[in-house]
């Protein structure tokens, strides 16, 4: 939801009725994950994808059937179905996807105020009934101090509900629960998507030099906050970075001091200097950064090293660098090095291996291994 939000905000604001079609339970191989959102207008407009164009056309139809009736409707679409070659879900996947219709109402207001709070970078979950005894589509917002709106049970399923979805939130996870009518958690007469939304993970690169732009924009293409830092007021300007997000003339070392690090930020060294890199490391590897990666030669990483090991780094911390920078793709301009370095970071955050499929067996998706998460 988060792809199409300014859309969906402006739909929202200008009263247009639309369907809203979430992904809320994925088996098998499947081209997006649970969260994944596509609009259907009540003038035919398509706003999102929620397949990569599999099943688009067949969600269009569901989408404006649900408004011409005013119902939510779960649709299950895949290779077992009959049609399912009709539908063009041919990857092997089953995706289940909740279609809920907004015209006016009190259901739209409460979809508008989710939607503003997730733009102005509230740490949200959001719990939705896609089936079981309550109403399908009801819809319940979860921080960690307050909640609104219900599922439409039993009080105590919206407690119930309450409680999994700030754990959910905590760990910024996607996921599916099951309770009983009154939120007993051992029974599964009531299904729960519960999607979290955090504000997007952080890219520092650190280093003002074309290797660094060209990081910078691969990190905003995958969706994260970029912030390029450097020293030198000549080489640190935004007319040099457009795709950053900021730009802060520093010391490295200071600005990663004072500057929010989570377990979801990731890391870029590029300077590949010691009087940036060695202050600088010897204070992000005591941050709960997902990835650190520093640029350099083997011959400048042993060196490095060596400086670091002076300064009282222990080899457990030492160990948590990934240098030289990247995957080994044969890399040479900073466009190609770019790519090299989101790669490495994807691998690290889904476990992938860095092998080629070709060359690989078993399944294509890894599940999430934890590192720099979104």
């Amino acid at each position: 939801m988060r792809e199409i939000l300014p859309q969906l905000r402006e739909l929202v604001a200008s009263g247009t009725p639309f369907a809203l079609a979430t992904v809320v339970g994925v088996r098998g191989s499947a081209p997006r994950d649970p969260g994944a959102a596509m609009a259907v207008t009540e003038g035919g407009r398509v706003i999102g994808s929620i397949s990569g164009g599999c099943v688009e056309g067949a969600v269009y139809e569901a989408g404006l059937g649900a408004l011409a009736s005013g119902e939510a409707v779960t649709e299950t679409y895949g290779v077992s179905d009959d049609d399912a070659f009709a539908v063009g879900l041919t990857c092997g996947g089953v995706l289940s996807v909740l279609i809920v219709p907004y015209g006016d109402g009190a259901a739209r207001a409460a979809l508008g105020e989710v939607l503003d709070a997730i733009a102005a970078g509230e740490h949200l979950a959001v719990a939705t009934v896609t089936g079981g005894a309550a109403p399908l589509g009801a819809r319940r917002s979860v921080t960690a101090a307050r909640a609104s709106g219900t599922l439409g049970g039993h009080p105590w399923l919206d407690t119930a509900v309450d409680e999994d979805a700030r754990g959910l939130l905590a760990q910024g996870a996607t996921g599916v629960r099951h309770y009983g009518a009154r939120g007993q958690r051992r029974l599964e007469e009531v299904t729960v998507f519960v999607q979290s939304f955090r504000p997007p993970p952080r890219m520092l690169v650190f280093g003002a030099i074309d290797y660094a732009a060209a990081t910078a924009r691969m990190g905003a293409f995958l969706g994260y906050r970029v912030t390029v830092c450097d020293a030198r007021p000549a080489f640190a300007t935004p007319e040099r970075f457009p795709a950053a997000d900021e730009v802060v003339r520093a010391w490295p070392h200071e600005y990663l001091a004072r500057t929010e690090v989570d377990e979801r930020t990731v890391v870029c060294v590029l300077t590949h200097d010691p009087r940036f890199d060695v202050p600088l490391l010897r204070a992000a590897v005591r941050t709960p950064a997902a990835y650190i990666g520093v640029m350099g030669s083997r011959r400048t990483h042993d060196e490095r090293t060596a400086r670091l090991r002076e300064e009282g780094v222990a080899a457990a911390d030492l160990a948590r660098l990934a240098s030289p920078i990247g995957l080994d793709l044969g890399a040479r301009t900073p466009e190609e090095t770019a790519v090299s370095i989101a790669a490495e970071i994807i691998a690290l955050r889904w476990g992938g291996t860095g092998e080629r499929l070709s060359r690989a067996s078993g399944g294509i998706h890894h599940a999430l291994a934890g590192a720099p998460g979104r």
